[in-house]
């Protein structure tokens, strides 16, 4: 069991960087998305350069087109992530990302050839019916920022599909140099058509830390999925949910309906309850 709790040590740790990082994204919400992005990424990049460099891993791995669509999907996501924190509550924009997996099964079963068993399809149900009580319910909620927060969850659905692919064929930290590689070019080209915010000097710090919640949020994911069975870890990512609704009401004083609760309740429940699903079924075909 020593490995069970280092694994949930270090999916919690993750779980706290990310809300931090979705915090301090909300907090610069005055900043242009690009110019979030663009320090997001470099603070990131130059971490995982240094990484690689400290342990003499080849940093432009060996498969390179994959790599790049991981990048660009990847920087698709995040910058239409990072938008819809304009429109929706922090805490409702993380829930509806969470929808990924959902996509995920969708595009696995005609790129991965895998099926879904009838189960699971009621578990879908309840997710999708969580998303209808978001957004259908809930008058606070804006199409715009629900659209921009379903198309991020899409895109980063295909990030899931593009990682499978790539397996353990190169670093995982190759991987995220390649992503806030190509995301940091995405932000700086950005601020070409949006424009540029100087920051005042107070606001230098939470840019960059940004990049660093963020590098180390996706390292100790990463840790943790290594550590034990990811089909056993995985339902402790969400703690980030009800983390981030915390800080959403404690912090930015958001509110949310009854219905927009219920919402999140159904969409964490069905993807949890598909997750471990999937691990009693691969045990039993074992």
């Amino acid at each position: 069991m020593t490995d069970f709790y280092r694994a949930v040590r270090y999916m919690l740790l993750s779980t706290a960087l990310f809300g931090m990082m979705n915090t301090l994204i909300k907090n610069l919400i005055d900043y242009p998305t690009f110019e979030l992005i663009f320090f997001r990424s470099v603070t990131s990049l130059i971490i995982a350069f240094g990484y690689l460099k400290r342990f003499n891993i080849p940093i432009w791995g060996d498969q390179k087109t994959l790599l790049i669509s991981r990048g660009l999907v990847g920087s698709t996501s995040m910058v239409l992530f990072f938008l819809s924190v304009n429109y929706i509550s922090l805490g409702s924009a993380v829930t509806l990302r969470y929808v990924s997996p959902l996509f995920a099964a969708f595009l696995a079963i005609f790129l991965l050839n895998e099926k879904i068993r009838p189960t699971q399809w009621l578990f879908f149900t309840i997710t999708f019916a969580g998303v209808a009580l978001i957004k259908g319910f809930d008058s606070t909620v804006s199409v715009l920022g629900f659209s921009i927060a379903i198309l991020s969850a899409f895109f980063s659905a295909g990030v899931y599909i593009i990682l499978n692919k790539i397996g353990h064929g190169d670093h995982s930290v190759v991987v995220v140099f390649y992503f806030m590689l190509i995301a940091t070019v995405v932000g700086a080209v950005g601020i070409g058509f949006t424009g540029w915010l100087s920051p005042v000097l107070a606001d230098y710090p939470s840019l960059f830390m940004l990049g660093v919640f963020g590098f180390f949020g996706q390292l100790y994911m990463t840790k943790a999925f290594r550590s034990y069975e990811a089909n056993i870890i995985a339902p402790f990512k969400y703690v980030e949910v009800f983390f981030t609704l915390s800080i959403g009401v404690l912090v930015f004083e958001e509110t949310y309906t009854f219905f927009s609760l219920l919402g999140i309740f159904l969409i964490i429940s069905g993807l949890v309850c598909n997750i471990l699903y999937k691990s009693r079924s691969q045990k039993k075909a074992s």
